[in-house]
């Protein structure tokens, strides 16, 4: 797959089979539409492409910008759309100019003079162009004027169980990860740096290494305990990690902590991807050091038993 960073170096196929949008999370939903994408786009050896746009257009149209948090960064983007197949992806820059273009200029410019356009695979509920104005609606009406086929993907086929990046976010916000991850159709992950921590886990008998994420929007889950499993050098490993303020030691920053199993390598300064399997427990305030082992202890039993 090849991404194309501005569309003017954008050699436009004789044959373009088209979808237009974010695709946060790549979930399953998207992949009903990349599918159908590639699969159509083989059928006429033409080129299957996604446009996207990137920053998010909630980054610059909302005033509350700084609290949106997505589920996949662009680079992890990227590779969820090449193991389906698709052969490029558009990224378009969403700026305010670029947001003030109409529905029809937005066809005819990007989609007819620069991508081709012969077939367009499109969401039941998708909307584009200056205040949302064009949907699939003003696609049908429009399509013969702008020369190319309109292929609406119903709820039907992409929202019989509800699934949507929104519904998505709020299960990893309250913790429900068996519930996202069937949403997605893949374990949730995260992509970090291996940094120094205060060491305390190592002198209970859990050292933990703590990550940092660079993305400040990438979105975690809620604070808690969770049973996880961790890629280190394209080696995976079974763990257990903790997200939060670690009351019980009186901790006033939130960390991302994760204590693998059968593992004591030295990995800071590394990058991991931790992939989230199942929520063990809420973050917890305990009465001593002691009971924190204990429930320790418990936790890595079940995390080994939902691992196996």
């Amino acid at each position: 797959m090849q991404v194309v960073d501005h569309i003017d170096a954008f050699e436009k196929p004789k044959y373009s089979v088209v979808t237009i949008g974010t695709f946060d999370g790549v979930h399953i939903g998207h992949q009903t539409i990349l599918k159908r994408l590639v699969s159509e786009a083989k059928k006429h050896n033409g080129k299957s492409i996604l446009i996207t746009f990137w920053p998010h257009p909630r980054f610059i149209l909302n005033k509350d910008a700084d609290k949106l948090k997505l589920l996949s960064t662009f680079d992890e983007k990227v590779a969820m759309v090449a193991d389906l197949g698709v052969d490029y992806i558009l990224k378009i820059a969403f700026t305010p100019e670029f947001s003030n273009l109409s529905a029809d200029e937005f066809v005819r410019k990007i989609l007819v003079e620069k991508v081709g356009t012969k077939k367009l695979f499109i969401g039941y509920d998708h909307h584009f162009g200056n205040n949302r104005e064009g949907n699939i609606q003003f696609l049908h009406e429009h399509a013969s004027d702008y020369g190319f086929e309109v292929n609406e993907i119903s709820k039907q086929e992409i929202d019989h169980i509800g699934v949507s990046s929104t519904k998505i976010r709020s299960t990893l916000e309250s913790g429900e990860i068996h519930l996202a991850n069937s949403l997605l159709g893949r374990h949730y992950s995260i992509k970090g740096k291996i940094i120094d921590g205060n060491k305390k886990g190592r002198s209970i008998g859990f050292p933990t290494a703590n990550i940092e994420i660079p993305e400040s929007y990438k979105l975690l889950p809620a604070d808690g305990a969770y049973a996880v499993r961790v890629i280190v050098e394209d080696e995976k490993y079974n763990g257990m990690l903790n997200i939060g303020f670690k009351p019980t030691v009186d901790g006033t920053q939130r960390t991302i902590e994760t204590h693998l199993f059968n593992f004591d390598a030295d990995i800071y300064g590394r990058e991991i991807v931790v992939e989230f399997v199942r929520s063990l427990r809420k973050e917890m305030k305990f009465a001593s050091i002691e009971e924190l082992k204990d429930q320790l202890r418990k936790d890595k039993e079940a995390a080994l038993e939902i691992l196996s």
